[in-house]
C-alpha cells in the first residue's frame, strides 16, 4: 500500500483480499480470517466498530 499524504490518496493491491475502512481521513485495513465473520457497526453514517467472531469446526478434538 502506497500513500500520498499531500493528495490524501492511497494505492491498494487489488489482488489481495481485504476490507478497507476510511474514517476521518485515516485508512484501516481489515484482513481476512480463515473462518468466521466480521460485522460492521455504523453510527451516524460512520463506521464505529468491527465485531469479529471466529467459527471453530468440531472434528473430534478433546479441547477447544
Amino acid at each position: 500500500m502506497l500513500a500520498n499524504v499531500e493528495k490524501m490518496t492511497v494505492e491498494v493491491d487489488l489482488k489481495e483480499d481485504a476490507l478497507y475502512v476510511i474514517k476521518n481521513g485515516h485508512l484501516t485495513k481489515v484482513t481476512a480470517k480463515d473462518h468466521g465473520q466480521d460485522v460492521i457497526i455504523w453510527k451516524n453514517g460512520q463506521v464505529l466498530d468491527i465485531d469479529r467472531s471466529q467459527r471453530l469446526r468440531i472434528e473430534g478434538q478433546e479441547f477447544i
